[in-house]
């Protein structure tokens, strides 16, 4: 795990980790961690900005589709510049790993590698709305685990940051993945970021080198219960949506 300086600009902490380490974690684990990417205030400041209606295209009640208790809210263009920089600065040294996995698993590489590229090939495909998000869950909120699937045009890595100091401001609430072992049940893993950490993590598969070569092996997340405070997280997605 790397850590940062808060006080440079979060594109160039982001520059200065060490993605050899991270690309290896992501290969090994379907996740890495990197601590401190956000100071304090940066955290407070994307927690404050969540009551603000007019910054959000879309609220998702998670009971209501069954997929926890609590909420998310997708920005609307144009995105908060923190929230910009980062999705901006973080894609072009996931690419090369993403496209990695493509080639192993048989999967034409062809992720641009650049984010204005990307951007560009999912507005081609008519998929225009933005897709970083944020959560809040209170008392008793979870998160179920599952997979993100995707529409023609996807990214199957994302970034999480949480917000909220835990022990402080919430109990509970740690970030769950989970991998299905061949013929196996599957393996948990428990993880408690601080606040300011970042978690990138595939939201689908990894490949795994098996006796005839490379297979999927299938990942899910989710977030176990809060059991007290609130808990506020910031999703990076790298793709754009068509809802």
């Amino acid at each position: 795990m790397i850590g940062t300086q808060n006080l440079e600009r979060p594109a160039t902490r982001i520059a200065e980790l060490d993605w050899k380490a991270i690309a290896a974690s992501l290969d090994e684990r379907g996740y890495a961690i990197v601590p401190d990417l956000l100071a304090e205030f940066e955290c407070r400041e994307l927690i404050a900005g969540y009551d603000d209606a007019q910054a959000f295209r879309k609220t998702i009640n998670m009971a209501r589709y069954r997929f926890g208790s609590g909420e998310y809210k997708y920005w609307a263009y144009p995105l908060p510049d923190l929230v910009q920089e980062l999705r901006r600065a973080l894609y072009p040294n996931l690419a090369p790993i993403v496209n990695e996995w493509f080639r192993k698993l048989g999967i034409a590489p062809d992720l641009p590698t650049d984010f204005e590229g990307m951007q560009t090939r999912c507005h081609d495909r008519g998929q225009t709305f933005p897709t970083p998000l944020m959560l809040k869950y209170g008392a008793g909120g979870y998160n179920t685990l599952h997979q993100d699937l995707y529409g023609e045009v996807y990214f199957p890595v994302q970034a999480v940051i949480n917000l909220n100091q835990p022990g402080v401001d919430f109990d509970g609430g740690e970030f769950v993945v989970t991998e299905q072992l061949p013929r196996a049940q599957s393996r948990a893993t428990v993880l408690t970021p601080n606040r300011g950490d970042m978690i990138i993590f595939t939201t689908n598969f990894r490949p795994v080198a098996g006796k005839r070569g490379y297979y999927r092996s299938r990942m899910k997340h989710g977030v176990s219960e809060v059991k007290s405070g609130h808990r506020h997280t910031l999703g990076i997605i790298f793709h754009d949506a068509e809802t």
